[in-house]
């Protein structure tokens, strides 16, 4: 029977299941993903700037920067940071009358931070006195637009700033300035239209249009700019808001704020009477959408057959090479001890460095049939001593360098994966905390400064922040923060810093991923086990420091791979929620592959 595709079928193949999920971040916050979903769609809009006052008439805010990215490699937890609106221009008693710049909105995918730009302000001018300068409208996301008085018009703001392909804002308009009273401010831009110039008949400018976007299920439009303000002798109307959220301009008022969530630009304020006495509005807060994608054919293309076979999920035949995801986590290193007269609270030890290919752009293995791959897993330090590195030895050897170990004897922090924080020392001496190794980890916190109840230790640095410094008044750093993978199928934390140990106040906290806390007066608190946290600081009377935390390996590969088997049985190999097999080193061994 002929067919419309030539008669060629295959298997169904769910490159991502993420049943289309829709996620609408409105605050600050991450977003966890399906376990199967792998592609993502996204809309990032950041917050709108705050409309303009003036003595006469503001100018309109532009709206939040407004973009779309689409099929990016994805899962596990991803950050989203949602800018806030900025906030309108003051009247009574301000010498500058603009408003503020929306913040931006991110969102944060594997290494690659996506961003859009806050909208630019409205201008406004000098209060109390009708000849000062006016102010332009900033640039932003899109730009705010001119402020009006007896003077010349005040400059728009301009938008995609900075430039993004496709561009993710429009320019504002400029302020109009004639013979009194016809006083209008211009308008900020919008996602998809420049904000317009006051002019006379017209009025205020009005704000440039936002873009509808049917990523939730429903049209929806974001990112209208705000429109321009007008005096309230004026003969002609303040601007409207454009579509997308954007606040309308007030003639003799307080502009009107942009919608929430919607990266709208505050609209600008017009004069009543004398004296500049009205707020711009306040700008629209910023809004993230995740879209997890659901993508499978019965039917390959050449293209997608190679896609396929590239990342490993095409069945492939006996002996063929198949493409693998690592997470490399090498030991934690001990806190610092150091038990003598003069004494020394400890610092935490750092974490054991890591490294890591599954959703970062960091390529993956490519690993071959009848071929033994070597494992070692990196031992935790004791009392003053760094971790033991682990080490993948694939089609490449990826090493990951144990960590420093915290200040004690001696009393500044040791180099390592991250480095261990530096040891609080009586009487005072300057310690700082240990290097880390780029991209594996982050440097140890220094010891306290000299104070009251000083001499604390700081702590151990961690694969996603640095250790803490002690404080004056004794209480010792926390460690440095992990971070979460979902490599093994549901996030686990790894690699987090010790704390430093207590002068006379409290101990420093372990770092999220298994470090262990500072000695407030008796046992500091080791690493967990195959996590690599660095152990935490000991007190000078105290004669043990935490022992830092063993490392792992994690092999993530498709299920269509065959004849693959670890050494020893102590390892395992579990299914992850999408099909995925998943080898789980915690000893020393082998991945052995055969046909």
């Amino acid at each position: 029977m002929a067919r419309s595709n030539g008669g060629i079928i295959g298997k169904s193949n769910k490159a991502s299941f993420g049943k289309c999920t829709v996620t609408s971040k409105t605050s600050t916050g991450s977003i966890t993903l399906q376990p199967g979903t792998k592609l993502v769609d996204t809309l990032i809009v950041a917050g709108g700037g705050g409309g303009g006052t003036n003595c006469a008439a503001g100018g309109g805010a532009g709206a939040g920067g407004y973009r779309e990215f689409n099929n990016i490699n994805a899962c596990g937890s991803i950050p989203a940071t949602i800018g806030g609106g900025g906030a309108g221009g003051s009247g009574p008693g301000s010498t500058d009358n603009r408003g503020t710049d929306g913040v931006n909105s991110s969102l944060v995918i594997g290494c690659t931070t996506y961003t859009s730009e806050g909208g630019g302000s409205g201008g406004g001018g000098n209060s109390p006195s009708p000849d000062a300068p006016k102010r332009p409208g900033n640039p932003g996301g899109s730009g705010g637009g001119g402020s009006s008085n007896e003077c010349a018009p005040g400059g728009a703001g301009s938008g995609n700033t900075p430039s993004t392909t496709p561009p993710q804002g429009n320019n504002g308009g400029i302020g109009y300035d004639a013979v009194d009273p016809h006083y209008y401010g211009g308008a900020g831009g919008g996602a998809t239209g420049a904000g317009t110039a006051g002019t006379s008949p017209a009025g205020g400018g009005a704000g440039g249009a936002g873009t509808a976007n049917t990523i939730t299920g429903s049209s929806v439009t974001y990112a209208g700019g705000g429109g321009g303000g007008a005096f309230s002798g004026s003969g002609q109307p303040a601007g409207s808001g454009g579509a997308g959220g954007g606040g309308a301009g007030a003639k003799g008022g307080n502009g009107t704020a942009g919608c929430a969530n919607t990266g709208g630009g505050g609209g600008g304020a017009g004069r009543t009477g004398g004296g500049n006495n009205n707020n711009g509005g306040t700008g629209g807060s910023g809004v993230v959408v995740v879209k997890e994608l659901s993508k499978a054919s019965g039917v390959w293309s050449m293209q997608s057959q190679m896609a396929a076979k590239q990342q490993g999920t095409w069945p492939r035949l006996l002996g063929t090479p198949f493409s693998a995801d690592y997470l490399v986590v090498a030991g934690g290193a001990g806190g610092g001890q150091k038990s003598d007269p003069g004494g020394v609270n400890s610092g935490g030890g750092g974490a054991g460095g890591m490294l890591l290919s599954f959703c970062t752009p960091c390529s993956p293995q490519t690993l071959s049939i009848n071929t033994t791959y070597p494992v070692t897993i990196g031992a935790g330090g004791g009392n003053n001593a760094n971790g033991s590195n682990s080490v993948f030895a694939g089609a490449s050897t990826i090493t990951s360098t144990g960590g420093g170990r915290g200040g004690g004897n001696p009393i500044a922090g040791g180099p390592g994966g991250s480095g261990g924080g530096g040891g609080g020392a009586n009487p005072h001496s300057t310690a700082s905390g240990g290097s880390g190794t780029s991209g594996q980890g982050n440097a140890g916190g220094p010891n306290s400064p000299p104070g009251p109840s000083g001499f604390a230790g700081g702590g151990g640095g961690g694969k996603s922040g640095a250790g803490t410094a002690g404080t004056n008044v004794g209480v010792g750093g926390p460690g440095g923060a992990g971070l979460a993978s979902s490599i093994t199928g549901s996030p686990v934390s790894y690699a987090g810093g010790g704390g430093g140990a207590a002068g006379g106040g409290a101990a420093g906290s372990g770092g999220t991923g298994g470090g262990g806390a500072g000695s407030p007066s008796s046992g500091a608190g080791s690493g967990t086990v195959n996590t690599g946290g660095g152990g935490g600081g000991a007190r000078f009377n105290n004669p043990d420091a935490g022992a830092g935390g063993s490392g792992v390996v994690v092999i993530r590969y498709p299920s269509a791979a065959i004849g693959v088997s670890v050494s020893p049985g102590t390892n395992t190999i579990t299914t992850a929620p999408n099909g995925d097999k998943v080898a789980t080193f915690t000893v020393s061994g082998s991945l052995v592959l055969t046909s």
